[in-house]
């Protein structure tokens, strides 16, 4: 690994900022205290929300740990193709005896203020998604210690991330669950995303910054691969979905393995913008017509989930998750850790024998 991140975590493992509940403390703890870094997702908090986080991820790690921020979001929703996805989404709402969520609930998921408490109090990492943070932003937090990740789906992102000044890109290929990071959000690229190798590499090749894989990788032998392509660590998410430590429902933790979710596919539906979730009746029925409008429809549908698994339907679920999904292993984070380590120092082993399997 680069020394930038030597110096954090001993392990090239860091684990993905998951939003919506999955990212808890003891999960970052564990990851964290097993030589990994582990991360907070503020994401949909608000920032006090986020600083009680922070406070009780520092009550259980001493450990170097990172927190993820959205960017601020343009508006260019069509407020027309919005009424007329709450309109489809009626009879889910007489289904879950619930109402729609108000689209107009806010857009920049605080994003000033979340900011104000990581200057207030510096945490080692700070991680950006959605966009490029102005680079006065980015000064503001390196001249209080912090560094700073930057998620990009192109090579031309990366270029950008690096010209802010960001410290590392978070290369992320399509295969990844939840949320694509992309930093202008165009419908008309919907399904023409890049995979993860060939990122990695196109990546490497056009910034001298370290850069994070990520996207599908379930095994140590997946994170020597993109090792082999440039990467520095590797990034992962959905492995650690099923992690006892993980906030995720059960219901999505069990998703992940059970053969009535086969496929994966990026999709709209849920936020309205671009996201990897498992396939279940809510994406099969919605997904065709939802509109680019995040994160209007994300306050829609937000009700629609929350009702779901109070019901116990993981088929009104957003159940994210990466292409690698089948592959999750149900164990302690820090075991999961340990697990990787061994696999990937076995597959280097391998790579430097010019053995195969």
């Amino acid at each position: 690994m680069s020394s930038v991140l030597t110096d954090l975590f001993p392990h090239p493992i860091v684990q993905a900022p998951m939003a919506g509940g999955v990212s808890v403390p003891q999960l970052a703890a564990a990851v964290s205290d097993a030589g990994g870094l582990g991360f907070l997702a503020a994401g949909y908090k608000t920032a006090d929300g986020m600083y009680q986080e922070i406070k009780q991820l520092r009550g259980l790690t001493s450990r170097p740990f990172g927190v993820n921020l959205f960017l601020p979001q343009p508006e260019t929703a069509d407020p027309a193709a919005v009424d007329v996805y709450a309109h489809q989404l009626a009879g889910e709402a007489s289904w879950y005896e619930t109402e729609l969520g108000d689209p107009d609930s806010g857009r920049d998921d605080g994003y000033d203020a979340k900011l104000a408490v990581l200057l207030d109090n510096p945490v080692p990492v700070v991680s950006f998604h959605f966009g490029v943070p102005a680079r006065e932003v980015i000064d503001s937090l390196h001249r209080v210690g912090t560094l700073t990740f930057v998620t990009a789906t192109t090579a031309e992102e990366a270029r950008a991330v690096e010209r802010a000044g960001a410290d590392v890109v978070i290369a992320q290929g399509v295969e990844a669950g939840g949320h694509q990071g992309t930093h202008r959000d165009r419908p008309e690229t919907d399904g023409s995303g890049i995979g993860l190798l060939s990122l990695v590499a196109q990546v490497r090749e056009s910034v001298g910054i370290p850069v994070v894989a990520a996207g599908g990788i379930m095994r140590g032998g997946q994170i020597a691969a993109v090792w082999a392509a440039g990467a520095s660590a590797a990034q992962l998410g959905t492995a650690f979905v099923a992690a006892h430590e993980s906030g995720a429902h059960a219901l999505h933790k069990q998703a992940l393995t059970n053969p009535l979710y086969a496929r994966t596919e990026l999709t709209r539906a849920f936020t309205g913008r671009p996201a990897r979730a498992l396939v279940n009746r809510f994406l099969r029925e919605h997904g065709p017509y939802a509109p680019a409008a995040y994160p209007e429809v994300h306050h829609l549908t937000a009700p629609l989930r929350k009702a779901a698994a109070q019901a116990g339907d993981a088929q009104g679920l957003a159940l994210w998750a990466g292409q690698g999904h089948r592959m999750a292993r149900e164990l302690p984070a820090g075991q999961l850790v340990e697990v990787l380590v061994a696999e990937l120092a076995a597959a280097r082993t391998a790579l430097s024998a010019g053995g195969a399997r």
